[in-house]
């Protein structure tokens, strides 16, 4: 039989710091699923500590970097999943917003959530550094949560983590490396060699009932999730309460969240928790995609429980507790700006949105419109910036017919908003009323009638990152920047002393202190 680890004794899954902390960056050697390498981890532990807070809290993340393994990239920055960041663009952590923080040096990430409650996480924004191990979910409390009398437990202990994990240092994995285990929790088997690692246990009192945070921190793959003999309600996706749906399955893509509650009402036993990749090695043979559900009182075994699921969760039944409906009038131009953008792929390794392939500029967007530049045509990277007004309805469509079969569907990500899904993949319909809202979308099924097209309203002046989460695709171009109400942009957004000292820190390091390949990256 397998060992068996208990969730809690591992690293700090269970542990929960902030909203005021500091953040290690460190290099250390660990082995998830029995094998042994170094990575980048957030305190030394995978996944990075749990960080909360409340509505409208003010977190101040001190991110302190460490690293000293040259194998893999030695800056590094944050990004803070979902959060709107207002009025502190500088703090949003990818290289649109910010120069990477260098070894030996740290930064303070200073903002507030007014209005955001939910299911969030962080990770690295630095090339594909985030795979190497630099991720970890962050949760904000509602005390007037709307829905507080569904669930009897939502602690660190109902935090569910999806991750692909990897033997080989991202930047020697090439384009698109399969993973070579999924973890949940921070725990998995190994698919090349099933009698090495452990499974996490998720403890459970029968009766009760739980809000469990599915997070993907995913790099690649999408998950189908379940488990076995368990129904649930699903209450929240990507930070945005969302009227209750029952379901016993999700297929959740990468950087997306769930809140589902689940009542501990079956049988006292042991039950597995399946995570089933689209990429990698799918499947359940020798325990691997698995973790467990164990009720309280059960033997300390492995479950022997089957699949049951055949209720997936459908994106179109999801609709907004708040708010419901997508800005604009309910035709198809029925908003101030709307633009089609084209995904294509070049041989072997280069995406394109329109036309144009993301490369990183070697000054952050967000200070070249502190320095004057506030056009598309003066901001760089060429062909990649686009510029919206304020105070506006924009409807983006994305055509993923041609890069559907290049490792799709492709989830995309919109920095500073929540978006309106008014057309979601697979469907022909558009839903003006009240589409699911959230801030990560998968586009493209390969049909050529598929067209995903989403709304928001710009109330949020700064540039803003839309790219793939798959990280591989995003090193590979796959991604654009909306410059809001670039005129205003930099008054918005005042700068601390600290962020404008980033930028000649990292500019001054050479090849060896870069690490990892160097150069500027997203």
């Amino acid at each position: 039989m397998l060992p068996l680890l208990l969730l809690a004794s591992f690293g700090g899954a269970f542990a929960s710091i902030g909203p005021v902390t500091d953040l290690n960056i460190v290099n250390k050697f660990i082995q998830p699923d029995g094998y042994n390498r170094s990575y980048v981890l957030a305190e030394g532990v995978f996944p990075g500590p749990l960080i909360v807070g409340n509505t409208g809290d003010n977190f101040q993340v001190n991110v302190i970097n460490g690293l000293t393994n040259d194998t893999m990239l030695l800056s590094t920055s944050i990004h803070w999943h979902g959060l709107f960041q207002a009025t502190t663009n500088w703090a949003d952590g990818s290289f649109v917003n910010q120069c990477p923080i260098a070894a030996n040096n740290s930064f303070l990430y200073d903002f507030s959530v007014p209005g955001q409650a939910g299911t969030f996480w962080y990770h690295s924004h630095l090339s594909t550094q985030y795979c190497d191990g630099l991720r970890g979910p962050l949760v904000i409390y509602d005390p007037e949560d709307p829905y507080l009398n569904l669930y009897d437990v939502d602690d660190e202990t109902t935090v569910i983590t999806l991750a692909d994990w990897y033997h080989v240092p991202a930047p020697l994995a090439g384009a698109a490396p399969l993973s070579d285990s999924t973890l949940i929790n921070g725990l998995g088997i190994a698919f090349a060699d099933t009698t090495q690692g452990s499974l996490a246990v998720i403890s459970v009192d029968y009766k009760n009932r739980y809000r469990f945070r599915l997070v993907s921190v995913s790099c690649d793959p999408n998950y189908i999730f379940s488990i076995d003999s368990h129904t649930f309600t699903v209450i929240e996706v990507d930070g945005v309460n969302h009227l209750p749906v029952v379901a016993d399955s999700i297929q959740i893509y990468a950087a997306q969240r769930y809140s589902f509650v689940l009542e501990a009402n079956q049988t006292i036993s042991n039950y597995w928790i399946r995570a089933n990749p689209n990429r990698g090695t799918p499947g359940f043979e020798g325990n691997i995609n698995s973790a467990i559900l164990r009720y309280n009182g059960a033997p300390l075994v492995n479950p022997t429980t089957n699949d049951t699921a055949d209720n997936l969760l459908a994106e179109t039944s999801l609709a907004p507790l708040e708010n419901p409906g997508a800005p604009g009038t309910a035709t198809l131009d029925g908003v101030d700006l709307a633009l089609n953008l084209n995904l294509s792929f070049n041989f072997p390794d280069t995406f394109y949105v329109n036309g144009a392939t993301f490369v990183p500029p070697t000054v952050p967007v967000l200070l070249q419109i502190i320095s004057g530049a506030t056009t598309a045509a003066e901001l760089l990277p060429a062909g990649s910036v686009y510029n919206l007004p304020l105070n506006s309805s924009i409807q983006l469509s994305f055509d993923a017919t041609t890069v559907a079969a290049i490792g799709g569907p492709h989830p995309f990500h919109l920095h500073g908003h929540n978006f309106d899904v008014i057309r979601p993949q697979g469907s022909t319909e558009y839903n003006y009323v009240n589409p699911v809202r959230r801030d990560v979308v998968a586009t493209g099924t390969g049909s050529t009638s598929d067209n995903v097209t989403i709304r928001f309203q710009t109330d949020n002046a700064g540039p803003w990152f839309l790219h793939c989460h798959i990280d591989w695709h995003l090193e590979a171009g796959f991604a654009i920047v909306f410059a809001e109400d670039a005129p205003d942009t930099a008054a918005a957004n005042p700068t601390p002393d600290d962020w404008n000292q980033l930028c000649p820190i990292y500019d001054s390091l050479t090849p060896d202190q870069l690490g990892g390949g160097g150069g500027p990256t997203v």
